[in-house]
């Protein structure tokens, strides 16, 4: 997602140049991109004046518009943020606080109508977010992508990055039976950057750019009540809690949960049922364990250390390294796909003064 809304807008910018896209796998989205609740968010939860607060507020204006103009389906449904009980409101008006500083439209809710908002959920007291939606993230890469070839990017598949060497002015990047020679170097490898970031050399632990994988279930909900807006409890410590959402084909879920692992593996099983029934049933009390399925998982590429503070979005030109034209984004997790066309244009923004610095020092 982050990687094409970055060849869509930096090539808009600058037609003239040769840009090259390059994906490991056979198919672009295959990973974290594909694998997310599918929720354009508002920019409630982060601090005010962090990557992942204004991006994410930015990127939601730019991406309702996105979606009008290139025919993207979407759904402004709104969500409510709930207290499921009384000791749960102070928290609540914390978060209900962050938001209005962030600028966010937000509604304090009575427990009586949060059951109008959402009949059947177990409430002491809500916040709606009438900004918050879901939208089909495969046409929005679909979307970025055929925009940013039509603006002449090559996109190169089972394209795997072997490794990257910093020339006098140039990067070497070599891949599986051949090599190209960049001058500007963008690496939104997603759940890889960390590894890519490593390549010319920078010390990712020195730089803080260690990630943790985070795995996150989702399970499938029979509808045996009909939802038009998002549910989401108050958020947890790597993540917004196990949420009920739905897609624009009024399918229902329940995730993501959250599970610092190891290795990337996306097998599902059943063993998550409970945690999810027992999770769920506080604000959902109809809830009967058979109702749940598991339907998929994904990774999320976490800065943030089990038991860390918030750590926010990294993206950074490494020019004060030594790397001028080498630009990391790393941690990109959500609200990335909200944030995407702001991030694409935060990044052009990275190559233009990248340029600049470069014809100054020529000069």
């Amino acid at each position: 997602m982050i990687g094409l809304a970055i060849a869509s807008e930096l090539s808009a910018a600058y037609p003239e140049l040769s840009m090259v896209l390059l994906e490991k796998n056979d198919n672009y989205g295959q990973e974290t991109s594909s694998r997310s609740s599918e929720v354009i968010h508002a920019g409630i939860y982060y601090p005010e004046t962090s990557l992942k607060g204004r991006l994410c507020r930015q990127g939601n204006r730019m991406l309702y518009e996105y979606c009008e103009l290139n025919q993207i389906n979407y759904r402004r449904c709104g969500k409510v943020i709930i207290a499921v009980d009384e000791n749960e409101i102070h928290q609540l008006e914390r978060v209900f606080v962050q938001g209005q500083t962030n600028g966010v439209v937000l509604e304090w809710l009575t427990p009586t109508q949060v059951q109008k908002r959402v009949p059947g959920v177990k409430a002491a007291a809500g916040v709606w977010s009438p900004d918050t939606g879901i939208i089909d993230s495969h046409g929005l890469m679909y979307a970025y992508c055929r925009r940013a070839r039509e603006q002449g990017v090559s996109l190169l598949l089972k394209a795997p990055v072997v490794s990257i060497r910093k020339l006098e002015q140039d990067y070497l990047v070599k891949l599986p039976g051949e090599s190209i020679k960049s001058r500007i170097v963008i690496n939104a490898a997603g759940l890889y950057s960390d590894q890519v970031a490593a390549m010319p050399a920078l010390d990712v632990d020195e730089c803080g750019y260690r990630l943790y994988y985070c795995r996150g279930e989702y399970y499938r909900l029979r509808p045996r009540r009909y939802f038009e807006h998002l549910v989401y409890p108050l958020p947890e410590q790597a993540g917004l809690g196990i949420h009920l959402t739905f897609d624009l084909n009024g399918g229902q879920r329940l995730g993501p949960d959250f599970c610092y692992v190891d290795r990337i593996d996306y097998q599902m099983d059943d063993k998550a049922q409970e945690e999810f029934y027992q999770s769920a049933r506080r604000y959902l009390p109809w809830l009967e364990i058979d109702d749940l399925t598991p339907d998929y998982c994904g990774i999320r590429p976490k800065l943030q250390a089990p038991g860390e503070a918030f750590r926010d979005f990294i993206i950074k030109e490494e020019s004060d390294r030594g790397y001028g034209g080498f630009i990391n984004l790393i941690g990109m997790e959500s609200p990335g796909l909200t944030s995407s066309l702001a991030v694409g244009r935060y990044v052009t923004e990275l190559v233009k003064q990248s340029f600049i610095r470069e014809n100054q020092v020529d000069g």
